[in-house]
Protein backbone atom coordinates (compact mmCIF):
# COMPACT_ATOMS: atom_id res chain seq x y z
CA UNK A 1 0.00 0.00 0.00
CA UNK A 2 2.50 2.20 0.80
CA UNK A 3 4.48 1.91 -2.40
CA UNK A 4 1.57 2.46 -4.39
CA UNK A 5 0.55 5.79 -2.58
CA UNK A 6 4.33 6.63 -3.51
CA UNK A 7 3.80 5.79 -7.08
CA UNK A 8 0.66 7.83 -6.70
CA UNK A 9 2.26 11.13 -4.91
CA UNK A 10 5.32 10.64 -7.59
CA UNK A 11 2.70 11.42 -10.34
CA UNK A 12 0.14 13.31 -8.55
CA UNK A 13 3.11 16.10 -7.47
CA UNK A 14 4.46 17.17 -10.86
CA UNK A 15 1.11 16.95 -12.11
CA UNK A 16 -0.03 19.42 -9.85
CA UNK A 17 2.38 21.51 -9.72
CA UNK A 18 2.36 21.72 -13.88
CA UNK A 19 -1.37 21.85 -13.67
CA UNK A 20 -1.62 25.30 -11.34
CA UNK A 21 0.50 26.97 -14.47
CA UNK A 22 -2.52 26.51 -17.00
CA UNK A 23 -4.93 28.54 -14.87
CA UNK A 24 -2.25 31.04 -13.80
CA UNK A 25 -1.50 31.99 -17.88
CA UNK A 26 -5.04 33.25 -17.86
CA UNK A 27 -4.42 34.82 -14.50
CA UNK A 28 -1.35 36.15 -15.51
CA UNK A 29 -3.12 37.32 -18.71
CA UNK A 30 -6.26 38.72 -16.85
CA UNK A 31 -3.93 40.51 -14.37
CA UNK A 32 -1.97 42.48 -16.99
CA UNK A 33 -5.55 43.52 -18.64
CA UNK A 34 -6.92 44.66 -15.17
CA UNK A 35 -3.81 46.69 -14.88
CA UNK A 36 -3.59 48.17 -18.67
CA UNK A 37 -5.52 51.53 -17.33
CA UNK A 38 -8.79 52.46 -18.89
CA UNK A 39 -12.26 50.80 -18.14
CA UNK A 40 -11.09 46.88 -16.65
CA UNK A 41 -14.08 45.42 -16.91
CA UNK A 42 -13.97 45.66 -20.66
CA UNK A 43 -9.72 44.96 -20.86
CA UNK A 44 -11.05 41.99 -18.32
CA UNK A 45 -14.23 40.82 -20.33
CA UNK A 46 -12.98 40.96 -23.73
CA UNK A 47 -10.04 38.97 -22.83
CA UNK A 48 -12.53 35.93 -20.83
CA UNK A 49 -14.82 36.08 -24.37
CA UNK A 50 -11.62 35.90 -26.29
CA UNK A 51 -10.25 32.98 -24.57
CA UNK A 52 -13.75 31.89 -24.39
CA UNK A 53 -13.48 31.40 -27.82
CA UNK A 54 -10.33 29.28 -28.25
CA UNK A 55 -12.15 27.24 -25.46
CA UNK A 56 -14.71 26.56 -28.13
CA UNK A 57 -12.13 25.36 -30.40
CA UNK A 58 -9.54 23.49 -28.28
CA UNK A 59 -12.43 21.55 -26.13
CA UNK A 60 -13.16 19.74 -29.59
CA UNK A 61 -9.31 18.14 -29.75
CA UNK A 62 -9.44 17.83 -25.62
CA UNK A 63 -9.63 13.76 -27.07
CA UNK A 64 -5.45 14.31 -28.15
CA UNK A 65 -4.63 14.56 -24.45
CA UNK A 66 -7.08 12.50 -23.04
CA UNK A 67 -7.60 9.92 -25.52
CA UNK A 68 -4.15 10.32 -26.23
CA UNK A 69 -3.00 9.15 -22.34
CA UNK A 70 -5.06 5.84 -21.64
CA UNK A 71 -4.20 4.35 -24.57
CA UNK A 72 -0.50 4.64 -24.03
CA UNK A 73 -0.40 3.78 -20.49
CA UNK A 74 -2.13 0.53 -21.42
CA UNK A 75 0.57 0.09 -24.10
CA UNK A 76 3.18 0.61 -21.30
CA UNK A 77 1.32 -1.71 -19.15
CA UNK A 78 1.37 -4.77 -21.90
CA UNK A 79 5.37 -3.31 -22.70
CA UNK A 80 4.09 -2.53 -26.62
CA UNK A 81 7.02 -0.05 -27.88
CA UNK A 82 5.75 -0.28 -31.45
CA UNK A 83 2.13 0.78 -30.07
CA UNK A 84 3.69 3.38 -27.93
CA UNK A 85 5.17 4.91 -30.94
CA UNK A 86 2.13 4.57 -32.82
CA UNK A 87 0.01 6.21 -30.50
CA UNK A 88 2.13 9.28 -30.46
CA UNK A 89 2.64 9.56 -34.28
CA UNK A 90 -0.93 9.64 -34.73
CA UNK A 91 -1.74 11.93 -31.67
CA UNK A 92 1.07 14.28 -32.73
CA UNK A 93 0.69 14.41 -36.42
CA UNK A 94 -3.64 15.00 -35.68
CA UNK A 95 -3.18 17.81 -33.46
CA UNK A 96 -0.82 19.71 -35.91
CA UNK A 97 -3.15 19.62 -38.85
CA UNK A 98 -5.77 20.20 -36.68
CA UNK A 99 -4.26 23.40 -35.77
CA UNK A 100 -3.58 24.36 -39.20
CA UNK A 101 -7.22 23.67 -39.90
CA UNK A 102 -7.98 25.95 -37.27
CA UNK A 103 -6.10 28.95 -38.72
CA UNK A 104 -7.90 28.46 -42.01
CA UNK A 105 -11.57 28.31 -40.76
CA UNK A 106 -10.52 31.85 -37.98
CA UNK A 107 -13.10 34.64 -40.13
CA UNK A 108 -16.10 31.61 -40.62
CA UNK A 109 -15.74 30.49 -36.75
CA UNK A 110 -15.44 34.15 -35.70
CA UNK A 111 -18.88 35.20 -37.15
CA UNK A 112 -20.44 32.19 -35.76
CA UNK A 113 -19.18 32.19 -32.49
CA UNK A 114 -20.48 36.28 -32.25
CA UNK A 115 -24.14 34.91 -33.35
CA UNK A 116 -24.03 33.20 -30.06
CA UNK A 117 -22.49 35.31 -27.87
CA UNK A 118 -23.82 38.63 -27.08
CA UNK A 119 -21.68 41.63 -25.50
CA UNK A 120 -20.94 45.01 -26.03
CA UNK A 121 -19.04 46.50 -28.90
CA UNK A 122 -16.12 47.37 -26.80
CA UNK A 123 -15.82 44.13 -25.46
CA UNK A 124 -16.44 42.58 -29.06
CA UNK A 125 -13.63 44.65 -30.70
CA UNK A 126 -11.27 43.83 -28.44
CA UNK A 127 -12.11 39.88 -28.17
CA UNK A 128 -11.57 40.10 -32.12
CA UNK A 129 -8.07 41.39 -32.16
CA UNK A 130 -7.27 39.33 -29.33
CA UNK A 131 -8.09 36.09 -30.85
CA UNK A 132 -6.88 37.06 -34.58
CA UNK A 133 -3.43 37.51 -33.30
CA UNK A 134 -3.29 34.16 -30.75
CA UNK A 135 -5.16 32.03 -33.34
CA UNK A 136 -1.45 31.30 -35.38
CA UNK A 137 -0.56 29.57 -31.84
CA UNK A 138 -3.07 26.79 -32.35
CA UNK A 139 -1.03 24.23 -33.98
CA UNK A 140 1.95 24.35 -31.01
CA UNK A 141 -1.20 23.89 -28.40
CA UNK A 142 -3.23 21.09 -29.93
CA UNK A 143 -0.02 19.53 -31.05
CA UNK A 144 0.94 19.94 -27.03
CA UNK A 145 -2.14 18.10 -26.25
CA UNK A 146 -0.78 15.05 -27.95
CA UNK A 147 2.68 15.81 -26.20
CA UNK A 148 1.06 15.89 -22.50
CA UNK A 149 -1.09 12.96 -23.13
CA UNK A 150 1.58 10.66 -24.20
CA UNK A 151 4.06 11.80 -21.77
CA UNK A 152 1.29 10.77 -18.90
CA UNK A 153 0.70 7.88 -20.34
CA UNK A 154 4.40 6.99 -20.01
CA UNK A 155 4.36 7.26 -16.80
CA UNK A 156 6.01 10.36 -16.95
CA UNK A 157 4.64 13.48 -15.04
CA UNK A 158 7.86 15.38 -14.97
CA UNK A 159 8.18 15.81 -18.29
CA UNK A 160 4.47 17.96 -18.95
CA UNK A 161 5.12 19.70 -15.52
CA UNK A 162 8.76 21.15 -17.19
CA UNK A 163 6.59 21.85 -20.47
CA UNK A 164 3.55 23.50 -18.43
CA UNK A 165 5.87 25.53 -16.15
CA UNK A 166 7.81 27.09 -19.37
CA UNK A 167 4.54 27.70 -20.98
CA UNK A 168 3.79 29.78 -17.62
CA UNK A 169 7.10 31.23 -17.29
CA UNK A 170 7.61 32.19 -20.68
CA UNK A 171 3.92 33.63 -21.37
CA UNK A 172 4.22 35.55 -18.18
CA UNK A 173 7.31 37.28 -18.88
CA UNK A 174 6.30 38.06 -22.83
CA UNK A 175 2.90 38.83 -21.74
CA UNK A 176 4.03 41.85 -19.89
CA UNK A 177 7.12 42.66 -21.60
CA UNK A 178 5.02 43.02 -25.09
CA UNK A 179 2.09 44.88 -23.23
CA UNK A 180 3.78 47.33 -21.30
CA UNK A 181 6.89 47.68 -23.63
CA UNK A 182 10.46 47.38 -22.56
CA UNK A 183 12.40 50.66 -24.21
CA UNK A 184 15.73 49.25 -23.01
CA UNK A 185 15.06 46.03 -25.32
CA UNK A 186 13.18 47.67 -28.27
CA UNK A 187 10.23 46.13 -27.21
CA UNK A 188 7.15 48.38 -28.00
CA UNK A 189 4.07 48.65 -26.07
CA UNK A 190 1.55 46.84 -27.78
CA UNK A 191 -1.35 47.42 -25.08
CA UNK A 192 -3.82 44.49 -24.91
CA UNK A 193 -2.60 42.69 -28.33
CA UNK A 194 0.99 42.26 -26.34
CA UNK A 195 -1.24 39.77 -24.20
CA UNK A 196 -1.98 37.41 -27.50
CA UNK A 197 1.45 37.91 -28.53
CA UNK A 198 3.17 36.66 -25.50
CA UNK A 199 0.59 33.57 -25.51
CA UNK A 200 2.02 32.50 -29.13
CA UNK A 201 5.93 32.83 -28.16
CA UNK A 202 5.39 30.84 -24.98
CA UNK A 203 3.39 28.03 -27.15
CA UNK A 204 6.25 27.35 -29.87
CA UNK A 205 8.81 27.70 -27.60
CA UNK A 206 7.14 24.58 -25.19
CA UNK A 207 6.66 22.49 -28.47
CA UNK A 208 10.16 23.03 -29.44
CA UNK A 209 11.24 21.40 -25.46
CA UNK A 210 8.73 18.69 -25.89
CA UNK A 211 9.82 17.68 -29.45
CA UNK A 212 13.47 17.58 -27.08
CA UNK A 213 12.41 15.71 -24.87
CA UNK A 214 10.59 13.34 -27.07
CA UNK A 215 13.55 13.17 -29.31
CA UNK A 216 15.92 12.83 -26.22
CA UNK A 217 14.43 10.54 -23.35
CA UNK A 218 12.21 8.51 -25.51
CA UNK A 219 15.06 7.50 -28.31
CA UNK A 220 14.64 3.69 -27.54
CA UNK A 221 10.71 3.97 -28.02
CA UNK A 222 11.67 5.32 -31.96
CA UNK A 223 14.55 3.42 -32.26
CA UNK A 224 13.36 0.86 -34.67
CA UNK A 225 10.87 3.11 -36.56
CA UNK A 226 10.83 3.57 -39.86
CA UNK A 227 8.51 4.95 -42.93
CA UNK A 228 6.45 1.65 -43.05
CA UNK A 229 5.89 1.87 -39.60
CA UNK A 230 4.60 5.58 -39.61
CA UNK A 231 2.35 4.42 -42.34
CA UNK A 232 0.79 1.48 -40.56
CA UNK A 233 0.37 4.21 -37.30
CA UNK A 234 -2.13 5.66 -40.24
CA UNK A 235 -3.77 3.01 -42.00
CA UNK A 236 -7.40 3.12 -42.22
CA UNK A 237 -8.01 0.28 -39.53
CA UNK A 238 -5.58 2.02 -37.07
CA UNK A 239 -7.44 5.03 -37.86
CA UNK A 240 -10.91 3.92 -36.74
CA UNK A 241 -9.83 2.42 -34.06
CA UNK A 242 -8.27 5.48 -33.16
CA UNK A 243 -11.27 7.80 -34.56
CA UNK A 244 -13.94 5.74 -32.47
CA UNK A 245 -11.98 5.60 -29.17
CA UNK A 246 -11.64 9.52 -29.59
CA UNK A 247 -15.37 10.13 -30.75
CA UNK A 248 -17.11 9.58 -27.68
CA UNK A 249 -14.63 12.04 -26.37
CA UNK A 250 -15.62 14.53 -28.60
CA UNK A 251 -18.68 14.08 -27.33
CA UNK A 252 -17.55 14.69 -23.93
CA UNK A 253 -15.91 17.79 -25.02
CA UNK A 254 -18.56 19.08 -26.99
CA UNK A 255 -20.93 18.80 -23.72
CA UNK A 256 -18.31 20.61 -21.10
CA UNK A 257 -17.85 23.50 -24.32
CA UNK A 258 -21.81 23.94 -24.30
CA UNK A 259 -21.85 23.94 -20.32
CA UNK A 260 -18.98 26.47 -20.24
CA UNK A 261 -19.40 28.36 -23.25
CA UNK A 262 -22.97 28.75 -21.95
CA UNK A 263 -21.90 30.24 -18.52
CA UNK A 264 -19.98 32.85 -20.34
CA UNK A 265 -22.62 33.73 -23.13
CA UNK A 266 -25.01 34.24 -20.51
CA UNK A 267 -23.39 35.90 -17.81
CA UNK A 268 -22.45 38.52 -20.98
CA UNK A 269 -26.29 39.01 -21.14
CA UNK A 270 -25.85 40.77 -17.58
CA UNK A 271 -23.18 43.75 -18.47
CA UNK A 272 -19.56 44.13 -18.61
CA UNK A 273 -19.14 44.02 -14.40
CA UNK A 274 -21.16 40.52 -14.17
CA UNK A 275 -19.06 38.97 -16.76
CA UNK A 276 -16.07 40.08 -15.25
CA UNK A 277 -16.98 38.78 -12.10
CA UNK A 278 -18.03 35.51 -13.49
CA UNK A 279 -14.62 34.76 -15.28
CA UNK A 280 -12.69 35.61 -12.12
CA UNK A 281 -15.08 33.66 -10.01
CA UNK A 282 -14.17 30.68 -12.69
CA UNK A 283 -10.69 31.07 -13.08
CA UNK A 284 -10.72 30.59 -8.72
CA UNK A 285 -12.73 27.66 -8.89
CA UNK A 286 -10.38 26.23 -11.89
CA UNK A 287 -7.39 26.56 -9.87
CA UNK A 288 -9.07 23.91 -7.52
CA UNK A 289 -10.13 21.75 -10.50
CA UNK A 290 -6.16 21.94 -11.32
CA UNK A 291 -4.99 20.45 -8.46
CA UNK A 292 -7.21 17.55 -8.17
CA UNK A 293 -6.76 16.68 -11.41
CA UNK A 294 -3.25 15.68 -10.28
CA UNK A 295 -4.84 13.00 -8.65
CA UNK A 296 -6.77 12.42 -11.74
CA UNK A 297 -4.23 12.19 -14.36
CA UNK A 298 -2.28 9.65 -11.14
CA UNK A 299 -5.14 7.52 -11.39
CA UNK A 300 -5.49 7.60 -15.23
CA UNK A 301 -1.61 6.36 -15.52
CA UNK A 302 -1.66 3.65 -12.85
CA UNK A 303 -5.45 2.57 -14.50
CA UNK A 304 -4.39 1.96 -17.88
CA UNK A 305 -1.24 0.90 -16.92
CA UNK A 306 -2.60 -2.18 -14.51
CA UNK A 307 -5.56 -3.02 -16.85
CA UNK A 308 -2.71 -3.29 -19.38
CA UNK A 309 -0.57 -5.63 -17.00
CA UNK A 310 -4.14 -7.32 -16.23
CA UNK A 311 -3.98 -6.60 -12.39
CA UNK A 312 -7.54 -5.92 -11.56
CA UNK A 313 -6.95 -5.98 -7.57
CA UNK A 314 -4.39 -3.06 -8.00
CA UNK A 315 -7.07 -1.00 -10.38
CA UNK A 316 -9.25 -1.25 -7.30
CA UNK A 317 -6.48 0.16 -5.23
CA UNK A 318 -5.22 2.65 -7.34
CA UNK A 319 -9.41 3.95 -7.11
CA UNK A 320 -8.98 4.12 -3.40
CA UNK A 321 -5.88 5.54 -2.83
CA UNK A 322 -6.62 8.24 -5.39
CA UNK A 323 -9.87 9.49 -4.06
CA UNK A 324 -8.74 9.28 -0.30
CA UNK A 325 -5.56 11.75 -1.55
CA UNK A 326 -7.75 13.83 -3.83
CA UNK A 327 -10.81 14.41 -1.22
CA UNK A 328 -8.34 15.72 1.18
CA UNK A 329 -7.19 18.34 -1.54
CA UNK A 330 -10.68 19.20 -1.74
CA UNK A 331 -11.50 19.59 1.71
CA UNK A 332 -8.36 21.91 2.11
CA UNK A 333 -9.60 23.93 -0.93
CA UNK A 334 -13.14 25.00 1.09
CA UNK A 335 -11.30 26.36 3.60
CA UNK A 336 -8.53 28.03 1.57
CA UNK A 337 -11.55 29.47 -0.94
CA UNK A 338 -13.60 30.56 2.09
CA UNK A 339 -11.08 32.74 3.37
CA UNK A 340 -8.68 33.47 0.43
CA UNK A 341 -11.07 34.04 -2.23
CA UNK A 342 -11.57 38.15 -1.79
CA UNK A 343 -8.27 38.91 -1.66
CA UNK A 344 -7.58 36.95 -4.52
CA UNK A 345 -10.24 39.25 -6.68
CA UNK A 346 -7.67 42.08 -5.49
CA UNK A 347 -4.92 40.78 -7.12
CA UNK A 348 -6.59 40.30 -10.62
CA UNK A 349 -8.08 43.99 -10.84
CA UNK A 350 -7.98 46.89 -8.97
CA UNK A 351 -11.34 48.08 -9.77
CA UNK A 352 -13.86 47.96 -6.52
CA UNK A 353 -16.92 47.22 -8.70
CA UNK A 354 -16.00 44.02 -9.97
CA UNK A 355 -14.32 43.14 -6.53
CA UNK A 356 -17.58 43.82 -5.09
CA UNK A 357 -19.47 42.50 -7.83
CA UNK A 358 -17.18 38.54 -6.70
CA UNK A 359 -17.73 38.76 -3.66
CA UNK A 360 -21.28 38.46 -3.83
CA UNK A 361 -20.56 34.53 -5.46
CA UNK A 362 -17.99 33.51 -2.39
CA UNK A 363 -20.09 30.88 -0.97
CA UNK A 364 -19.97 28.52 -4.59
CA UNK A 365 -16.40 28.98 -4.29
CA UNK A 366 -16.25 27.35 -1.45
CA UNK A 367 -18.84 24.28 -2.35
CA UNK A 368 -17.41 23.80 -5.88
CA UNK A 369 -13.96 21.35 -4.37
CA UNK A 370 -17.16 19.25 -2.64
CA UNK A 371 -18.83 18.10 -5.88
CA UNK A 372 -15.70 18.80 -8.39
CA UNK A 373 -13.13 16.40 -6.81
CA UNK A 374 -15.23 13.24 -7.55
CA UNK A 375 -15.86 14.58 -10.66
CA UNK A 376 -12.83 15.07 -12.02
CA UNK A 377 -11.40 12.12 -10.51
CA UNK A 378 -13.43 9.44 -12.15
CA UNK A 379 -12.68 11.34 -15.44
CA UNK A 380 -9.39 10.42 -15.00
CA UNK A 381 -9.91 6.65 -14.35
CA UNK A 382 -11.94 6.39 -16.70
CA UNK A 383 -9.96 7.95 -19.23
CA UNK A 384 -7.32 5.56 -17.96
CA UNK A 385 -9.66 2.36 -18.74
CA UNK A 386 -10.58 3.78 -21.89
CA UNK A 387 -14.51 3.71 -21.19
CA UNK A 388 -14.86 6.42 -23.50
CA UNK A 389 -18.64 5.68 -23.64
CA UNK A 390 -20.13 6.28 -20.26
CA UNK A 391 -17.96 9.69 -20.23
CA UNK A 392 -19.91 10.51 -22.95
CA UNK A 393 -23.23 9.52 -21.87
CA UNK A 394 -22.57 10.99 -18.87
CA UNK A 395 -21.99 14.12 -20.65
CA UNK A 396 -24.93 14.49 -22.31
CA UNK A 397 -27.11 13.72 -18.95
CA UNK A 398 -25.48 16.54 -17.35
CA UNK A 399 -25.99 19.11 -19.78
CA UNK A 400 -29.80 18.02 -20.34
CA UNK A 401 -30.21 18.36 -16.77
CA UNK A 402 -28.32 21.75 -16.06
CA UNK A 403 -29.89 23.44 -18.86
CA UNK A 404 -33.53 22.46 -17.42
CA UNK A 405 -32.27 23.93 -14.16
CA UNK A 406 -31.75 27.22 -15.92
CA UNK A 407 -34.56 27.08 -17.63
CA UNK A 408 -36.68 26.97 -14.56
CA UNK A 409 -34.85 28.78 -12.31
CA UNK A 410 -34.68 31.72 -14.48
CA UNK A 411 -38.38 31.57 -15.45
CA UNK A 412 -39.10 31.84 -11.76
CA UNK A 413 -36.88 33.90 -11.08
CA UNK A 414 -38.53 36.23 -14.05
CA UNK A 415 -41.82 35.33 -12.98
CA UNK A 416 -41.20 36.96 -9.37
CA UNK A 417 -40.12 40.27 -11.93
CA UNK A 418 -43.32 40.28 -13.59
CA UNK A 419 -41.03 39.53 -17.11
CA UNK A 420 -41.71 36.69 -19.51
CA UNK A 421 -40.73 32.92 -18.75
CA UNK A 422 -37.05 32.81 -20.62
CA UNK A 423 -36.50 36.72 -20.61
CA UNK A 424 -32.60 38.05 -20.24
CA UNK A 425 -34.48 40.76 -18.13
CA UNK A 426 -33.69 44.66 -18.06
CA UNK A 427 -31.36 46.22 -19.91
CA UNK A 428 -28.01 46.37 -17.44
CA UNK A 429 -26.63 49.43 -18.42
CA UNK A 430 -23.75 50.70 -17.50
CA UNK A 431 -22.06 51.13 -14.49
CA UNK A 432 -23.43 49.03 -11.55
CA UNK A 433 -25.31 45.53 -11.93
CA UNK A 434 -28.74 45.79 -10.62
CA UNK A 435 -30.34 42.74 -8.52
CA UNK A 436 -32.01 41.31 -11.05
CA UNK A 437 -28.41 40.56 -12.71
CA UNK A 438 -26.98 39.44 -9.11
CA UNK A 439 -30.39 36.61 -8.72
CA UNK A 440 -29.46 35.38 -12.64
CA UNK A 441 -26.25 35.11 -12.00
CA UNK A 442 -27.14 32.80 -9.03
CA UNK A 443 -28.85 30.46 -11.04
CA UNK A 444 -26.58 30.07 -13.33
CA UNK A 445 -24.20 28.95 -11.21
CA UNK A 446 -26.59 26.83 -9.41
CA UNK A 447 -27.00 24.87 -12.85
CA UNK A 448 -23.12 24.89 -13.38
CA UNK A 449 -23.09 22.85 -9.81
CA UNK A 450 -26.23 20.37 -10.99
CA UNK A 451 -23.89 19.25 -13.61
CA UNK A 452 -20.71 18.83 -11.53
CA UNK A 453 -23.32 16.41 -9.52
CA UNK A 454 -24.85 14.90 -11.85
CA UNK A 455 -21.07 13.87 -13.23
CA UNK A 456 -20.00 12.69 -9.75
CA UNK A 457 -23.69 10.22 -9.30
CA UNK A 458 -23.88 9.19 -12.81
CA UNK A 459 -20.02 7.67 -13.09
CA UNK A 460 -19.86 6.29 -9.32
CA UNK A 461 -23.16 4.06 -9.89
CA UNK A 462 -22.01 3.05 -13.78
CA UNK A 463 -18.32 1.77 -11.79
CA UNK A 464 -19.91 0.41 -9.12
CA UNK A 465 -22.47 -1.96 -11.54
CA UNK A 466 -19.34 -2.60 -13.42
CA UNK A 467 -17.36 -3.83 -11.07
CA UNK A 468 -13.79 -3.64 -12.66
Amino acid sequence: MKALNREILRLALPSILANISIPLVGMVDMAVAGHLGGAAAVLIGALTVGSTLFDLLYWNFAFLRAGTGGSTAQAFGRGDKAEQAAIFIRAAITGLLAGLLLVAIQWPFLKLAFAVIHCTPEVQELATRYFMIRIWAAPAALSLMAFKGWFIGMQDSVSPMIADLLVLSVNAAASICMAFGVPALGIPAMGFDGIAAGTIFAQYTTLAFSILVVAFKYKKVFRDIDFEDVRRAFAPRAMKEFFSLNGDLLVRSLCFMVVYTGFTAISARYGDVLLASGALIMKIMMLFSFFTDGFAYAGEALTGRFIGEEQREMVSKTIRNVFIWSMSIAALFMVMNACLSVPMFRIFTSDVTVIEASSKFVPWIVLMPLLGCPAFTWDGIYVGATLTRPLRNSSLFFVAISVIVWIAGISIMNSSFGLPALSFGPDPGPGEPGHYGFMAMHVLFIAYMVHLLVRCIYLTVYWRRRRM
